[in-house]
Protein backbone atom coordinates (compact mmCIF):
# COMPACT_ATOMS: atom_id res chain seq x y z
CA UNK A 1 0.00 0.00 0.00
CA UNK A 2 1.17 3.63 -0.67
CA UNK A 3 0.78 5.77 2.07
CA UNK A 4 0.84 10.15 1.87
CA UNK A 5 3.60 10.49 4.19
CA UNK A 6 6.06 7.90 5.58
CA UNK A 7 7.80 9.28 9.50
CA UNK A 8 10.78 7.23 10.09
CA UNK A 9 11.57 7.97 13.44
CA UNK A 10 9.42 7.51 17.12
CA UNK A 11 10.63 10.18 18.91
CA UNK A 12 8.90 13.60 20.10
CA UNK A 13 9.30 15.37 16.33
CA UNK A 14 8.37 12.14 14.93
CA UNK A 15 5.62 11.94 17.07
CA UNK A 16 4.23 15.29 16.11
CA UNK A 17 5.04 15.25 12.73
CA UNK A 18 3.19 12.33 12.14
CA UNK A 19 0.04 13.52 14.44
CA UNK A 20 -0.23 16.44 12.67
CA UNK A 21 0.07 15.00 9.15
CA UNK A 22 -2.66 12.75 9.91
CA UNK A 23 -4.80 15.51 11.36
CA UNK A 24 -4.70 17.26 8.15
CA UNK A 25 -5.70 14.49 6.85
CA UNK A 26 -3.07 12.64 5.10
CA UNK A 27 -3.00 9.08 5.30
CA UNK A 28 0.25 8.52 7.28
CA UNK A 29 2.95 5.40 8.49
CA UNK A 30 4.99 5.90 11.56
CA UNK A 31 8.15 3.60 11.54
CA UNK A 32 10.37 2.70 14.59
CA UNK A 33 12.94 0.43 15.15
CA UNK A 34 11.74 0.65 19.25
CA UNK A 35 9.07 -1.79 20.42
CA UNK A 36 7.55 1.06 22.17
CA UNK A 37 7.08 5.04 20.91
CA UNK A 38 8.82 7.82 22.54
CA UNK A 39 11.79 6.02 24.32
CA UNK A 40 13.82 8.94 25.01
CA UNK A 41 10.83 10.95 25.88
CA UNK A 42 10.61 8.81 29.28
CA UNK A 43 13.66 9.44 30.23
CA UNK A 44 13.24 13.35 29.49
CA UNK A 45 13.86 15.65 32.65
CA UNK A 46 14.78 12.66 34.62
CA UNK A 47 11.72 11.20 34.02
CA UNK A 48 9.78 14.26 34.50
CA UNK A 49 9.70 15.77 30.93
CA UNK A 50 10.27 19.10 30.90
CA UNK A 51 8.28 19.76 27.51
CA UNK A 52 9.24 23.40 26.68
CA UNK A 53 10.80 26.42 28.46
CA UNK A 54 7.87 29.37 29.10
CA UNK A 55 10.38 31.91 30.20
CA UNK A 56 11.52 33.93 27.69
CA UNK A 57 10.04 35.94 24.31
CA UNK A 58 10.29 34.28 20.89
CA UNK A 59 13.28 36.61 19.92
CA UNK A 60 15.40 35.77 24.06
CA UNK A 61 14.31 32.08 22.93
CA UNK A 62 16.07 32.24 19.22
CA UNK A 63 18.89 33.99 20.82
CA UNK A 64 19.21 30.89 23.76
CA UNK A 65 20.13 28.76 20.25
CA UNK A 66 22.66 30.22 19.28
CA UNK A 67 23.89 31.38 15.30
CA UNK A 68 21.51 28.93 13.70
CA UNK A 69 18.57 30.22 16.01
CA UNK A 70 16.98 31.90 13.29
CA UNK A 71 16.16 29.30 11.66
CA UNK A 72 13.59 28.23 14.24
CA UNK A 73 11.62 32.19 14.01
CA UNK A 74 8.78 30.73 11.55
CA UNK A 75 8.70 27.31 13.18
CA UNK A 76 9.01 28.77 16.98
CA UNK A 77 6.15 31.62 15.51
CA UNK A 78 3.37 28.58 14.08
CA UNK A 79 4.31 26.23 17.10
CA UNK A 80 5.92 27.67 20.21
CA UNK A 81 5.92 27.44 23.69
CA UNK A 82 2.64 28.76 24.10
CA UNK A 83 0.95 26.16 21.46
CA UNK A 84 2.81 23.14 23.21
CA UNK A 85 1.41 23.97 26.72
CA UNK A 86 -1.53 24.56 24.69
CA UNK A 87 -1.47 21.04 23.20
CA UNK A 88 -0.68 19.20 26.17
CA UNK A 89 -3.20 20.61 28.33
CA UNK A 90 -5.96 20.20 25.67
CA UNK A 91 -4.62 16.41 25.15
CA UNK A 92 -5.43 15.75 29.45
CA UNK A 93 -1.91 16.74 30.75
CA UNK A 94 -1.89 19.65 32.99
CA UNK A 95 1.43 21.65 33.04
CA UNK A 96 2.93 23.79 35.65
CA UNK A 97 5.79 25.91 35.04
CA UNK A 98 9.33 25.90 37.39
CA UNK A 99 12.28 28.11 38.29
CA UNK A 100 13.60 29.35 34.74
CA UNK A 101 10.39 29.03 33.09
CA UNK A 102 10.60 25.07 32.40
CA UNK A 103 7.60 23.50 31.90
CA UNK A 104 6.49 19.85 33.11
CA UNK A 105 3.92 17.79 33.17
CA UNK A 106 2.03 18.55 36.92
CA UNK A 107 2.03 14.78 37.71
CA UNK A 108 5.94 15.15 36.87
CA UNK A 109 5.33 12.04 34.76
CA UNK A 110 6.84 11.28 31.04
CA UNK A 111 4.05 8.60 30.60
CA UNK A 112 1.89 11.04 30.66
CA UNK A 113 3.00 13.24 27.77
CA UNK A 114 3.95 10.04 25.46
CA UNK A 115 0.35 8.81 26.11
CA UNK A 116 -0.87 11.87 25.38
CA UNK A 117 1.12 11.86 21.96
CA UNK A 118 -0.25 7.97 21.31
CA UNK A 119 -3.72 9.19 21.37
CA UNK A 120 -2.84 12.00 19.00
CA UNK A 121 -1.83 9.53 16.77
CA UNK A 122 -4.49 7.58 17.24
CA UNK A 123 -6.93 10.48 16.51
CA UNK A 124 -5.07 10.91 13.73
CA UNK A 125 -5.28 7.30 11.99
CA UNK A 126 -2.10 7.25 11.68
CA UNK A 127 -0.54 3.64 11.11
CA UNK A 128 2.16 2.39 13.39
CA UNK A 129 5.23 -0.07 12.50
CA UNK A 130 7.56 -0.07 15.90
CA UNK A 131 9.72 -2.64 16.14
CA UNK A 132 10.84 -2.54 12.60
CA UNK A 133 14.80 -1.16 11.41
CA UNK A 134 14.48 0.26 7.71
CA UNK A 135 17.50 -0.92 5.97
CA UNK A 136 17.86 1.54 3.01
CA UNK A 137 16.09 4.73 1.23
CA UNK A 138 15.56 4.18 -1.97
CA UNK A 139 16.13 6.96 -4.49
CA UNK A 140 14.52 7.44 -7.84
CA UNK A 141 14.18 10.10 -10.56
CA UNK A 142 15.67 12.54 -7.78
CA UNK A 143 13.08 11.87 -5.31
CA UNK A 144 12.65 9.04 -2.69
CA UNK A 145 10.52 6.20 -4.17
CA UNK A 146 10.35 3.80 -1.07
CA UNK A 147 12.26 2.40 2.31
CA UNK A 148 13.42 -1.11 2.64
CA UNK A 149 13.16 -2.43 6.21
CA UNK A 150 15.34 -5.07 7.29
CA UNK A 151 12.48 -7.71 6.68
CA UNK A 152 12.64 -7.36 3.34
CA UNK A 153 9.27 -4.99 3.03
CA UNK A 154 8.52 -2.25 1.15
CA UNK A 155 7.01 1.11 2.39
CA UNK A 156 5.97 3.48 -0.60
CA UNK A 157 5.00 7.04 -0.09
CA UNK A 158 4.44 10.56 -1.69
CA UNK A 159 6.17 12.38 1.01
CA UNK A 160 9.01 11.14 3.33
CA UNK A 161 10.45 12.41 7.47
CA UNK A 162 13.28 12.07 8.52
CA UNK A 163 13.40 12.18 12.88
CA UNK A 164 16.09 9.79 13.67
CA UNK A 165 17.37 11.69 16.35
CA UNK A 166 20.93 12.44 17.06
CA UNK A 167 23.86 10.18 18.80
CA UNK A 168 22.96 10.60 22.33
CA UNK A 169 22.11 8.03 24.38
CA UNK A 170 22.51 5.25 22.34
CA UNK A 171 20.17 2.89 24.27
CA UNK A 172 16.98 4.57 23.22
CA UNK A 173 17.80 3.81 19.38
CA UNK A 174 19.74 7.00 18.30
CA UNK A 175 22.41 5.56 16.64
CA UNK A 176 22.76 8.15 13.84
CA UNK A 177 21.16 6.20 10.93
CA UNK A 178 19.43 9.44 9.72
CA UNK A 179 22.73 11.04 9.27
CA UNK A 180 23.58 8.43 6.90
CA UNK A 181 20.46 8.31 4.81
CA UNK A 182 20.99 11.87 4.33
CA UNK A 183 24.26 11.89 3.12
CA UNK A 184 23.53 9.02 0.98
CA UNK A 185 20.64 11.68 -0.43
CA UNK A 186 22.86 14.70 -1.16
CA UNK A 187 22.72 16.67 2.45
CA UNK A 188 25.67 18.35 3.92
CA UNK A 189 25.93 16.75 7.69
CA UNK A 190 27.85 18.61 10.19
CA UNK A 191 30.23 16.27 12.43
CA UNK A 192 27.75 15.57 15.12
CA UNK A 193 29.63 15.63 18.65
CA UNK A 194 28.07 15.38 22.21
CA UNK A 195 26.49 17.82 23.70
CA UNK A 196 24.86 18.93 27.29
CA UNK A 197 27.37 16.51 28.82
CA UNK A 198 29.22 16.41 32.08
CA UNK A 199 33.01 17.31 31.62
CA UNK A 200 35.88 14.90 32.60
CA UNK A 201 38.91 17.01 34.93
CA UNK A 202 42.67 16.43 35.45
CA UNK A 203 44.01 15.83 38.79
CA UNK A 204 42.31 14.78 42.18
CA UNK A 205 40.31 18.01 43.32
CA UNK A 206 37.01 16.38 41.67
CA UNK A 207 37.34 13.11 43.09
CA UNK A 208 37.62 14.98 46.63
CA UNK A 209 34.34 17.19 46.06
CA UNK A 210 32.37 14.21 44.38
CA UNK A 211 29.04 14.40 45.30
CA UNK A 212 29.15 18.43 45.91
CA UNK A 213 26.05 20.25 44.59
CA UNK A 214 26.59 24.23 44.31
CA UNK A 215 24.32 26.93 44.04
CA UNK A 216 24.30 30.62 42.65
CA UNK A 217 28.02 30.01 41.32
CA UNK A 218 29.47 31.05 38.55
CA UNK A 219 31.77 29.39 36.56
CA UNK A 220 33.90 30.61 33.89
CA UNK A 221 35.75 28.57 30.65
CA UNK A 222 39.59 30.40 29.90
CA UNK A 223 42.00 29.07 26.92
CA UNK A 224 44.92 30.08 27.49
CA UNK A 225 44.24 32.16 30.33
CA UNK A 226 41.83 34.10 27.82
CA UNK A 227 38.22 33.91 29.35
CA UNK A 228 36.02 32.81 26.84
CA UNK A 229 32.49 32.15 28.35
CA UNK A 230 30.85 32.42 31.69
CA UNK A 231 27.53 31.06 33.47
CA UNK A 232 25.45 31.58 36.72
CA UNK A 233 23.35 29.20 38.28
CA UNK A 234 24.01 25.41 39.59
CA UNK A 235 27.32 23.00 39.29
CA UNK A 236 27.46 19.36 40.73
CA UNK A 237 30.57 17.25 41.31
CA UNK A 238 30.96 14.21 39.77
CA UNK A 239 33.45 11.03 40.36
CA UNK A 240 35.37 11.96 37.23
CA UNK A 241 34.68 15.72 36.90
CA UNK A 242 31.54 18.05 36.69
CA UNK A 243 28.41 18.71 35.91
CA UNK A 244 25.04 20.24 36.32
CA UNK A 245 23.30 23.15 34.49
CA UNK A 246 25.56 25.66 33.70
CA UNK A 247 28.45 23.24 33.14
CA UNK A 248 26.20 21.12 30.70
CA UNK A 249 25.04 24.41 28.78
CA UNK A 250 28.97 25.51 28.68
CA UNK A 251 29.88 21.67 27.00
CA UNK A 252 29.10 22.35 23.66
CA UNK A 253 31.73 25.35 23.51
CA UNK A 254 34.58 23.72 25.78
CA UNK A 255 34.20 20.59 22.90
CA UNK A 256 34.48 22.80 20.01
CA UNK A 257 37.82 24.66 22.33
CA UNK A 258 39.16 21.25 22.97
CA UNK A 259 39.46 20.47 19.14
CA UNK A 260 41.63 23.46 18.87
CA UNK A 261 45.67 23.96 20.76
CA UNK A 262 45.25 25.54 23.58
CA UNK A 263 45.08 24.93 28.08
CA UNK A 264 41.53 24.73 28.94
CA UNK A 265 40.37 25.51 32.46
CA UNK A 266 37.13 26.29 34.11
CA UNK A 267 37.51 28.85 37.25
CA UNK A 268 34.59 28.98 39.60
CA UNK A 269 33.33 31.84 42.18
CA UNK A 270 32.05 30.47 44.60
CA UNK A 271 31.00 33.84 45.89
CA UNK A 272 30.13 35.80 42.79
CA UNK A 273 27.65 38.37 44.54
CA UNK A 274 30.49 39.58 46.33
CA UNK A 275 33.51 41.16 44.74
CA UNK A 276 37.09 40.52 46.53
CA UNK A 277 37.05 43.91 48.67
CA UNK A 278 33.55 42.85 49.92
CA UNK A 279 34.40 38.92 50.12
CA UNK A 280 37.75 40.19 51.98
CA UNK A 281 35.45 42.41 54.57
CA UNK A 282 33.42 39.08 55.33
CA UNK A 283 36.17 36.97 56.22
CA UNK A 284 37.61 39.49 58.15
CA UNK A 285 33.92 40.14 60.03
CA UNK A 286 33.83 36.26 60.23
CA UNK A 287 36.95 35.95 62.11
CA UNK A 288 36.57 38.67 64.27
CA UNK A 289 33.26 36.89 65.24
CA UNK A 290 35.49 33.34 65.66
CA UNK A 291 38.40 35.29 66.91
CA UNK A 292 39.25 32.37 69.53
CA UNK A 293 38.84 29.43 66.89
CA UNK A 294 41.27 27.62 64.74
CA UNK A 295 41.20 28.07 60.68
CA UNK A 296 39.62 24.44 60.33
CA UNK A 297 36.75 26.16 62.18
CA UNK A 298 36.42 29.05 60.69
CA UNK A 299 34.89 28.61 57.15
CA UNK A 300 31.22 27.02 57.93
CA UNK A 301 28.71 29.97 57.86
CA UNK A 302 31.10 30.93 54.04
CA UNK A 303 31.66 27.25 52.33
CA UNK A 304 29.33 24.13 52.03
CA UNK A 305 30.88 22.09 54.44
CA UNK A 306 31.79 19.50 51.62
CA UNK A 307 33.86 22.19 49.65
CA UNK A 308 35.88 23.18 52.98
CA UNK A 309 38.70 20.71 53.58
CA UNK A 310 39.85 21.11 49.94
CA UNK A 311 40.24 25.02 50.27
CA UNK A 312 42.21 24.15 53.64
CA UNK A 313 44.49 22.28 51.96
CA UNK A 314 45.25 24.36 48.86
CA UNK A 315 45.18 27.50 51.25
CA UNK A 316 48.53 25.92 52.78
CA UNK A 317 47.34 27.51 56.10
CA UNK A 318 47.72 25.56 58.98
CA UNK A 319 44.39 24.23 59.97
CA UNK A 320 45.31 24.29 63.58
CA UNK A 321 46.11 28.47 63.35
CA UNK A 322 44.30 30.46 65.33
CA UNK A 323 42.26 32.71 62.70
CA UNK A 324 43.57 35.81 64.36
CA UNK A 325 46.53 35.03 63.42
CA UNK A 326 46.07 34.65 59.83
CA UNK A 327 47.98 36.85 57.78
CA UNK A 328 46.63 39.10 54.94
CA UNK A 329 49.12 37.62 52.52
CA UNK A 330 47.58 34.09 53.53
CA UNK A 331 43.69 35.60 53.78
CA UNK A 332 44.28 36.93 50.15
CA UNK A 333 45.49 33.38 48.59
CA UNK A 334 42.05 31.94 50.75
CA UNK A 335 40.11 35.26 48.59
CA UNK A 336 41.76 33.83 45.15
CA UNK A 337 40.92 30.06 46.08
CA UNK A 338 37.03 31.37 46.76
CA UNK A 339 37.18 33.70 43.92
CA UNK A 340 39.09 31.81 41.46
CA UNK A 341 38.90 27.83 42.26
CA UNK A 342 40.39 26.76 39.45
CA UNK A 343 40.08 23.11 37.47
CA UNK A 344 41.54 21.88 34.48
CA UNK A 345 39.90 20.45 31.44
CA UNK A 346 40.48 17.18 30.27
CA UNK A 347 37.88 16.01 27.92
CA UNK A 348 33.85 16.14 27.51
CA UNK A 349 31.69 12.74 28.03
CA UNK A 350 30.95 11.04 24.88
CA UNK A 351 27.43 10.27 23.51
CA UNK A 352 26.20 7.75 25.93
CA UNK A 353 25.79 10.20 28.10
CA UNK A 354 25.25 13.17 26.41
CA UNK A 355 21.82 14.11 26.13
CA UNK A 356 21.47 15.98 23.10
CA UNK A 357 23.64 16.03 19.78
CA UNK A 358 25.19 19.00 18.27
CA UNK A 359 25.77 19.21 14.61
CA UNK A 360 23.71 17.06 11.95
CA UNK A 361 21.86 17.94 8.69
CA UNK A 362 22.95 21.35 7.47
CA UNK A 363 20.04 24.41 7.82
CA UNK A 364 21.19 25.90 4.49
CA UNK A 365 19.54 22.56 3.05
CA UNK A 366 16.37 22.74 4.59
CA UNK A 367 13.44 25.15 4.48
CA UNK A 368 12.74 26.95 7.77
CA UNK A 369 8.59 27.49 7.35
CA UNK A 370 8.11 23.83 6.09
CA UNK A 371 11.69 21.74 6.74
CA UNK A 372 11.32 20.88 3.19
CA UNK A 373 15.00 19.66 1.61
CA UNK A 374 15.99 21.56 -0.97
CA UNK A 375 17.82 18.97 -2.56
CA UNK A 376 15.19 16.19 -2.63
CA UNK A 377 11.85 17.34 -3.16
CA UNK A 378 9.88 14.79 -1.48
CA UNK A 379 11.74 14.63 1.51
CA UNK A 380 11.96 16.43 5.21
CA UNK A 381 13.36 16.50 8.28
CA UNK A 382 12.25 17.25 11.81
CA UNK A 383 13.82 17.04 15.46
CA UNK A 384 17.95 16.30 16.52
CA UNK A 385 18.84 15.45 13.02
CA UNK A 386 18.99 19.20 12.03
CA UNK A 387 21.72 21.23 12.76
CA UNK A 388 20.20 22.70 15.59
CA UNK A 389 20.33 22.52 19.39
CA UNK A 390 20.09 24.70 22.78
CA UNK A 391 20.33 24.88 26.19
CA UNK A 392 18.81 22.66 29.02
CA UNK A 393 15.95 23.81 30.35
CA UNK A 394 13.22 22.60 27.50
CA UNK A 395 14.75 23.71 24.57
CA UNK A 396 15.73 20.96 22.42
CA UNK A 397 12.23 19.26 22.91
CA UNK A 398 10.72 22.95 21.51
CA UNK A 399 13.01 22.36 18.63
CA UNK A 400 10.95 19.04 18.90
CA UNK A 401 7.48 19.90 18.56
CA UNK A 402 8.14 23.09 16.62
CA UNK A 403 10.18 21.30 13.54
CA UNK A 404 8.02 17.99 13.73
CA UNK A 405 4.64 20.25 13.56
CA UNK A 406 6.48 22.01 10.98
CA UNK A 407 7.38 18.76 8.62
CA UNK A 408 4.03 17.60 9.45
CA UNK A 409 2.32 20.52 7.85
CA UNK A 410 4.60 21.20 4.98
CA UNK A 411 4.62 17.41 3.48
CA UNK A 412 0.51 18.15 3.61
CA UNK A 413 0.70 21.03 1.69
CA UNK A 414 1.84 20.06 -1.65
CA UNK A 415 0.65 16.57 -1.81
CA UNK A 416 -1.23 15.43 -5.27
CA UNK A 417 -4.05 13.37 -4.42
CA UNK A 418 -4.66 11.89 -0.86
CA UNK A 419 -4.91 8.26 -0.49
CA UNK A 420 -7.78 6.97 1.18
CA UNK A 421 -7.34 6.17 4.67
Amino acid sequence: MKYDIAVIGGGPAGLMAAGRAGELEASVILVDKNPKLGVKLSITGKGRCNITNKGDSKEEMIKKYGKNGKFLFSALTKFGPDEVIDFFENNKVKTKIERGGRVFPESDRSINVINALNNYLKRSNVEIKSNVKVKKIEKKDGKIEKIILTNGKEIFAEKFIICTGGKSYPETGSAGDGYKWAKNLGHTIKTPSPALVSIFLKGEKSTKLEGLSLKNIEASLYKDNKKIDSRFGEAVFTKYGISGPIILNMSKKIGEELATPGKLKIKIDFKPALDFPKLDQRIQRDFQEMNNKIFNNSLDKLLPQKLIPTIIELSGIDPEKKVNLVTKEERKKLLHLIKEFSLKIDKVGDFKKAIITTGGVSLKEVDSKTMQSTIIDNLYFAGEILDLDGPTGGYNLQICWSTGYAAGEGACSKLKTKQKR
